[in-house]
């Protein structure tokens, strides 16, 4: 048995590759403000599509959002921040675009570390617990 979590319903815990109907587990960390989410799973993912595309409409369009509502939680990311993690230059299709600062970069980094340890530590469980279900 390996001490890495797995996309298995009986052999793991990860959801990524996992088969249609096949039971995963997955971390959702939130960091809240009050009632804002400051920094959650739908910005990370947002912030990643950014850095793919370079581009909040087509970071939009790969995440099948609007363009409104990135921006919208791009603003809000980067308000709750103390250095921006998304800088967007205006100008146009041809001149504009946006990129992921240092900040942003390292946001996802902590993010997704973080996902991994939590994933790890609770490995054991998350098997045994999974290995409960009836399917």
């Amino acid at each position: 048995m390996s001490s890495k979590p797995q996309s298995s319903a009986r052999g793991g815990a990860s959801s990524a590759g996992h088969a249609p109907g096949e039971a995963s587990v997955r971390f959702r960390l939130r960091v809240t403000e009050g009632d804002a989410i400051a920094i959650g799973p739908g910005k990370i993912a947002l912030l990643e599509a950014v850095g793919r595309t370079g581009s909040i409409t087509a970071a939009a369009k790969s995440l099948d959002m609007s363009y409104r509502r990135a921006w919208l939680l791009l603003d809000e990311l980067n308000r709750s921040l103390r250095v921006a993690a998304v800088d967007s230059t205006k100008g146009g299709a041809a001149h504009g675009g946006s990129e992921l600062t240092d900040a942003g970069r390292e946001l996802i980094a902590l993010y997704r570390r973080i996902e991994q340890t939590a994933m790890h530590a609770c490995h054991d469980d998350i098997r045994r617990m999974l290995r409960m279900l009836a399917s």
